[in-house]
Protein backbone atom coordinates (compact mmCIF):
# COMPACT_ATOMS: atom_id res chain seq x y z
CA UNK A 1 0.00 0.00 0.00
CA UNK A 2 1.64 3.49 -0.89
CA UNK A 3 1.99 5.98 1.78
CA UNK A 4 1.25 9.84 0.34
CA UNK A 5 3.20 12.26 2.74
CA UNK A 6 0.85 15.45 3.86
CA UNK A 7 2.06 18.61 1.50
CA UNK A 8 0.86 21.13 3.85
CA UNK A 9 2.95 24.13 2.02
CA UNK A 10 0.19 24.25 -0.47
CA UNK A 11 -0.16 28.30 -0.02
CA UNK A 12 3.30 29.11 -0.65
CA UNK A 13 3.45 28.13 -4.56
CA UNK A 14 -0.57 28.67 -4.97
CA UNK A 15 -1.09 30.64 -8.19
CA UNK A 16 -4.39 32.23 -9.64
CA UNK A 17 -4.55 33.94 -13.07
CA UNK A 18 -0.57 33.10 -13.26
CA UNK A 19 0.05 35.30 -10.44
CA UNK A 20 0.85 34.42 -6.24
CA UNK A 21 -2.15 35.28 -4.23
CA UNK A 22 -0.17 38.30 -2.78
CA UNK A 23 -0.05 40.04 -6.27
CA UNK A 24 -3.06 38.86 -7.47
CA UNK A 25 -4.99 40.49 -4.59
CA UNK A 26 -2.99 43.63 -5.23
CA UNK A 27 -4.33 43.33 -8.95
CA UNK A 28 -8.21 42.84 -7.62
CA UNK A 29 -7.99 45.71 -5.10
CA UNK A 30 -6.23 48.02 -8.23
CA UNK A 31 -9.59 46.75 -9.83
CA UNK A 32 -12.24 47.18 -7.77
CA UNK A 33 -11.04 50.57 -6.85
CA UNK A 34 -10.83 51.41 -10.58
CA UNK A 35 -14.31 50.31 -11.10
CA UNK A 36 -15.53 52.56 -8.09
CA UNK A 37 -13.83 55.30 -9.94
CA UNK A 38 -15.30 54.70 -13.17
CA UNK A 39 -18.83 54.61 -11.36
CA UNK A 40 -18.35 57.86 -9.52
CA UNK A 41 -16.70 59.87 -12.05
CA UNK A 42 -18.52 59.49 -15.84
CA UNK A 43 -15.45 60.92 -18.30
CA UNK A 44 -14.53 58.91 -21.38
CA UNK A 45 -10.93 60.02 -21.03
CA UNK A 46 -10.70 58.81 -17.36
CA UNK A 47 -12.47 55.08 -18.43
CA UNK A 48 -9.55 54.30 -20.78
CA UNK A 49 -6.70 55.56 -18.55
CA UNK A 50 -8.34 53.16 -15.99
CA UNK A 51 -8.20 50.32 -18.23
CA UNK A 52 -4.39 51.44 -19.27
CA UNK A 53 -3.63 51.13 -15.25
CA UNK A 54 -5.19 48.08 -14.85
CA UNK A 55 -3.11 46.54 -18.11
CA UNK A 56 0.33 47.87 -16.81
CA UNK A 57 -0.04 46.83 -13.55
CA UNK A 58 -1.15 43.13 -14.99
CA UNK A 59 1.84 43.59 -17.29
CA UNK A 60 4.15 44.67 -14.60
CA UNK A 61 3.29 42.06 -11.78
CA UNK A 62 3.32 39.15 -14.47
CA UNK A 63 7.16 40.54 -15.31
CA UNK A 64 7.81 40.83 -11.59
CA UNK A 65 6.12 37.28 -11.02
CA UNK A 66 8.27 35.69 -13.84
CA UNK A 67 11.60 37.59 -12.85
CA UNK A 68 11.40 37.63 -8.60
CA UNK A 69 15.10 38.70 -8.77
CA UNK A 70 14.11 41.93 -10.07
CA UNK A 71 11.93 42.92 -6.52
CA UNK A 72 14.39 41.29 -3.81
CA UNK A 73 13.10 42.08 -0.68
CA UNK A 74 15.33 41.41 2.34
CA UNK A 75 13.76 39.54 5.47
CA UNK A 76 12.86 42.10 7.97
CA UNK A 77 12.22 39.61 10.85
CA UNK A 78 14.28 37.08 12.02
CA UNK A 79 13.86 32.60 11.13
CA UNK A 80 12.95 32.32 14.65
CA UNK A 81 11.61 34.43 18.00
CA UNK A 82 12.32 33.53 21.17
CA UNK A 83 11.58 34.68 25.10
CA UNK A 84 15.22 33.45 25.78
CA UNK A 85 16.88 36.87 27.72
CA UNK A 86 19.91 37.50 25.55
CA UNK A 87 22.47 38.00 28.46
CA UNK A 88 26.23 37.51 27.49
CA UNK A 89 26.79 35.82 30.86
CA UNK A 90 27.87 31.77 30.18
CA UNK A 91 26.63 30.06 33.78
CA UNK A 92 28.34 26.50 32.41
CA UNK A 93 31.51 28.23 33.15
CA UNK A 94 33.62 27.32 36.63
Amino acid sequence: MKRFEVYKNIRKRAVIMGLPISLFALMMTSLIGSLLFIIFSFSFAVIVSVFLWNGALNTVLTHLNKNPALMHIKMIFPQTISNKKQTSLYYEED
